[in-house]
């Protein structure tokens, strides 16, 4: 298996950091969960990341890769990409977790369902604590 090619540079700092200051200047951060069959984990993830999503201060394109057994079973007037009608699938599926700006969520939703082989991928995004409520906490 030859190296993979350099990655093309991405920008230093949190896409959106500017637009999303509030108060002391922090960051609202969500982070997404996506599961995926492993085959296409490598494409959907570039998908994300292109977006800008997966930054985290200096880094770019950090993600969280983890394997399991998703299931699901395909109802009437569903397309699968993999099933059938009426049957229980079960796929080795990755789950994938990466933190992105806020403002960036509808472009980071819009890119997963476009690059996701299922019709319906299953994905959720959680919003996390201001950065600056989290630097300003109490460590006792």
């Amino acid at each position: 298996m030859s190296p993979s090619p350099p990655a093309a540079p991405r920008p230093s700092r949190r896409p959106g950091a500017d637009a999303t200051a509030s108060g002391g200047g922090g960051i609202n951060l969500d982070v997404l969960v996506f599961y995926v069959p492993v085959p296409d984990t490598e494409r959907v993830l570039a998908a994300v990341l292109a977006t800008g999503a997966g930054a985290v201060g200096d880094y770019a394109d950090c993600a969280f890769v983890t394997s399991g057994t998703g299931q699901f079973r395909p109802l009437t007037g569903a397309t699968p990409a993999i099933g059938t009608i009426g049957d229980l699938e079960r796929v080795a599926e990755n789950r994938v977790e990466l933190v992105l700006p806020r403002p960036l969520r509808a472009a980071v939703v819009a890119a997963l369902r476009a690059a996701h082989p299922y019709e319906e991928p299953a994905f959720h995004v959680l919003e996390t604590a201001l950065e600056t409520a989290l630097e300003s906490a109490p460590t006792d």
